[in-house]
């Protein structure tokens, strides 16, 4: 009898069930009591809107879907200038799929995943380490919690530093610029970094050439912003506002 496929690794998905389900159940909710009060039923229908979307968004970044959520992830890498030589860290890791395809990448490299795995999110320390051992790279990868906003590592201790869609999620920290000085801090004046956000979104981040002047008067040697929201293979229906409509990436040399 031949031996069951092993499970492989689980890198999660950025809409989370409960994205799915709540609305879904307002939904029903409002349609239940739209039989006595028939104006809800424009509730109802908003709610089931949201419930389809977010499904929607959900499949579309799932494997199956097209794993469109991987492709974002890669423009990371696509976008990394190191020779893998050294240490590099991975700022929000989640599971750690840009972890581990770092170490995939660079297999001279060291590698640090940091994530605070709060209860908002279906990640954790374990899924990025059982990931790390499937891939075949748990000897270079090392796991450990730490907040975006006080990085637990002395001024230039990395050769680079990269950073997926996680600074507009890290609360408690009204500049969110400050978590972009923050990643830089670590690393060491002649290494590359890339960090990809919701940097289009001016509420946030303010106008994108004020950013980018900012982050060159912290005295860094090269910087530059790319529009990754325009990437072509993100479906239309994904590049809405709330979800990856003003992503964008900043690279460059420290």
């Amino acid at each position: 009898m031949s031996k069951p496929a092993a499970k492989g690794p689980d890198y999660g998905n950025w809409v989370s069930t409960r994205l799915i389900w709540i609305p879904g159940a307002i939904s029903l909710v409002f349609m239940a009591l739209s039989l006595v009060s028939p104006v809800l039923a424009v509730a109802a229908a908003a709610a089931l809107l949201g419930f389809v979307y977010f499904a929607y968004a959900r499949y579309r970044f799932s494997s199956r879907g097209g794993n469109i959520q991987a492709g974002i992830q890669d423009l990371v890498l696509e976008y990394l200038e190191w020779d893998g030589r050294g240490r590099a860290v991975d700022i929000g890791c989640g599971n750690g799929p840009l972890t581990v395809s770092l170490a995939k990448k660079y297999p001279r490299a060291e590698v640090i995943g940091l994530d605070y795995w709060g209860g908002a999110w279906e990640y954790s320390q374990g899924v990025c380490e059982r990931n790390a051992r499937i891939e075949g790279v748990a000897e270079r990868v090392t796991f450990q919690k730490a907040s975006a906003a006080a990085l637990p590592f002395a001024d230039g201790t990395f050769d680079a530093a990269v950073s997926n869609l996680v600074f507009h999620e890290v609360r408690g920290v009204k500049d969110k610029k400050e978590l972009i000085r923050e990643a830089l801090r670590v690393v060491r004046k002649g290494g590359s970094f890339v960090f990809q956000d919701l940097f289009l979104w001016k509420v946030v981040y303010g106008e994108t050439d004020d950013l980018v002047e900012t982050i060159r008067g912290w005295g860094i040697e090269k910087v530059d912003l790319v529009n990754t929201s325009r990437a072509e293979f993100i479906p239309r229906g994904l590049k809405l506002p709330f979800m990856v409509g003003t992503m964008g990436l900043l690279h460059g040399r420290k």
